[in-house]
């Protein structure tokens, strides 16, 4: 069976696929809501009229929840927004599938320097609360960003991420436990 984008999303938080009526129920949660919204906004061209008002929307909750994530933003399928709260996403950033994007991070540009440009995120990374991820760098799969990390340096494959300077840790089970009900490809 082929799912949506959005059901893909709502699976990681219930373990289960939904059906549309089960996830317009579960949207009373912010984070889920936000998340229904934004993939609304990302199917549809910001030149159409339906396009125009689903980003209308969105805005709308980007202000009232504190996420400030762009439809033109590429996530993969199976986005996990932990909590919600002053969320800070560059909308030129890529991120993979069955990341875990925790409360008060920021993805950013660097506007200059050797790093300048924005981050390229890996799948299956948990980014923990107050993580700052800067810069044109490459985090790699399977990736464990600690609380509070700066991360302003590339981060190959199956490490752990702690501190700031970021200190990188060699681990091939950095996020396991950490990144439930996955998605399956």
């Amino acid at each position: 069976m082929s799912y949506t984008t959005i059901q893909k999303d709502f699976y990681r938080e219930s373990g289960q696929y939904l059906s549309h009526f089960q996830i317009l129920k579960k949207c009373f949660s912010p984070n889920l809501h936000y998340i229904y919204w934004f993939r609304n906004a990302q199917k549809h061209p910001k030149s159409s009229l339906t396009g125009k008002i689903y980003r209308l929307i969105l805005r709308h909750y980007q202000i009232k929840y504190g996420f400030q994530i762009y439809a033109e933003t590429q996530i993969g399928d199976g986005l996990y927004l932990g909590h919600w709260g002053q969320l800070v996403i560059n909308p030129k950033a890529i991120i993979g599938r069955n990341c875990n994007i925790a409360q008060g991070v920021t993805i950013a540009q660097a506007n200059r320097g050797r790093r300048e440009g924005v981050p390229v995120i890996g799948d299956e990374v948990w980014i923990g609360p107050n993580a700052v991820i800067v810069g044109g760098i490459t985090i790699g799969n399977n990736v464990l960003i600690a609380p509070n990390a700066y991360v302003s340096t590339d981060v190959p494959e199956n490490s752990i991420v702690i501190g700031n300077p970021a200190q990188i840790t060699p681990n091939n089970m950095a996020t396991e436990g950490y990144i439930n009900n996955k998605v399956k490809y």
